[in-house]
């Protein structure tokens, strides 16, 4: 995000001497992406970042991806990974669970109530949506206050740590990507600023409160994820350091998370339906992440407000439903916490009677994040353990057990 902050303290020149009161050196470190050729960041540590004391394996959990196959739609239940008071025991990052996956990102999700341990996603970045819930994002950067209908954007190798706060499970749908999550392109002027037509600008988001300085306490453990040589091509590592991370005395520069609430985000609407990229937000490498919020629907007097039937014939799209009443959905089972999964190379649409039922219409009571991808999904462990068995027949009212077709 070509989107200029300065934090803290930072020398007039850059790669020049800071110095603190007592006349040492602070250490300069570049955060830069795609090899000094795009965004980047220059943090100021009070220790040496690089300092490691100890390195050992970290065991991710096995998620064992599974092809589509045969092909179907599914319809996941999350609120049924995490069951009772579980999310009092859970924190945000080990106890994330991976519901899809492919060679571009992970979708994975958790509700959680411990404080994270430290952690930096060393494959891509990271967008994360709070479906509800409360908490505190602490970074190298500094600190971002998040909340429902929250986006957390995280890059790449951010050091950062989750702490829920009160009474209710902070819960959080994660998109990791292999790669960097921008703002969606057709948005941004050839220099980076959000265009006029942009649903959304600069004004909407929030960069962290900093900087954020922790007193030294000793070793330090760091959970990093990282390229591995495994099946899924992830491999995790703890690093144990010296001195705090949290040690930055001030940074500048266009590389920084950032949080951006969806009630910011300003709908595209028209006469006739409109098509899913007037909902787009950011994008990644092969896939596009969009919500669908509150908004006045279609108005030409012949209009069928929901959506028309299409076939996904370059992506998978996956919606996770977060909020209010999902018309084109009636019928099928879904609800909040739900996620369905629209394959390339089934024709999907509006559930029987939503079509006939939403004409007159005038306005969407419905929240949901979407994201496409242009790589097919296979469906991981939180996947196959929250399925409902029973959507991919929902058009029909029958499957296999009914008698259909083998």
């Amino acid at each position: 995000m070509a989107y200029y902050r300065s934090v803290g303290s930072v020398p007039p020149k850059r790669h020049t001497q800071h110095r603190d009161e007592a006349g040492g050196l602070y250490y300069e470190e570049l955060m830069g992406e795609e090899g000094f050729f795009s965004d980047s960041s220059l943090l100021y540590h009070r220790a040496i970042p690089s300092a490691l004391v100890d390195s050992r394996v970290w065991v991710l959990p096995e998620d064992k991806p599974e092809p589509n196959h045969p092909l179907r739609p599914f319809h996941f239940k999350l609120h049924d990974l995490f069951p009772g008071e579980q999310w009092r025991r859970t924190d945000a990052v080990r106890g994330r669970r991976t519901v899809l996956s492919n060679a571009d990102l992970r979708i994975g999700y958790v509700a959680c109530g411990q404080a994270s341990p430290l952690y930096r996603n060393a494959t891509g970045d990271e967008c994360v949506y709070v479906e509800s819930g409360a908490g505190t994002v602490e970074t190298v950067f500094g600190s971002l206050t998040v909340g429902q209908g929250d986006y957390v954007v995280l890059p790449r190798a951010t050091t950062h740590r989750w702490l829920p706060s009160g009474e209710q499970p902070l819960r959080l749908y994660a998109i990791e990507a292999n790669s960097h999550i921008t703002p969606a392109r057709r948005y941004l002027s050839k220099y980076g600023q959000l265009l006029e037509h942009a649903p959304f600008c600069e004004r909407d988001l929030r960069g962290p409160d900093g900087p954020l300085l922790v007193e030294d306490q000793g070793d330090v453990e760091i959970y990093v994820k990282h390229r591995g040589n495994g099946a899924a091509g992830l491999a995790g590592t703890v690093f144990v350091t010296p001195t705090h991370p949290f040690d930055v005395v001030g940074w500048d520069g266009c590389l920084y998370p950032y949080a951006f609430n969806i009630a910011d985000f300003e709908p595209i609407t028209g006469r006739i339906h409109q098509p899913p990229p007037v909902h787009q937000v950011f994008e990644g490498d092969n896939f596009v992440i969009c919500n669908f919020v509150p908004r006045k629907v279609d108005y030409h007097p012949l209009s069928v407000p929901v959506p028309y039937y299409h076939s996904n014939v370059d992506s998978d799209e996956v919606m996770f439903y977060c909020g209010g009443d999902y018309e084109a959905r009636k019928g099928s089972g879904i609800g909040q916490g739900s996620v369905s999964l629209h394959p390339g190379g089934h024709t999907h649409g509006p559930q029987p009677g939503a079509y006939e039922r939403s004409i007159g219409a005038e306005f969407f009571d419905e929240l949901a994040v979407m994201v496409d991808t242009f790589r097919p999904l296979e469906v991981a462990e939180g996947g196959r353990v929250s399925e409902d068995g029973k959507y991919a027949w929902s058009w029909s009212g029958r499957g296999p057990q009914d008698g259909a077709a083998k």
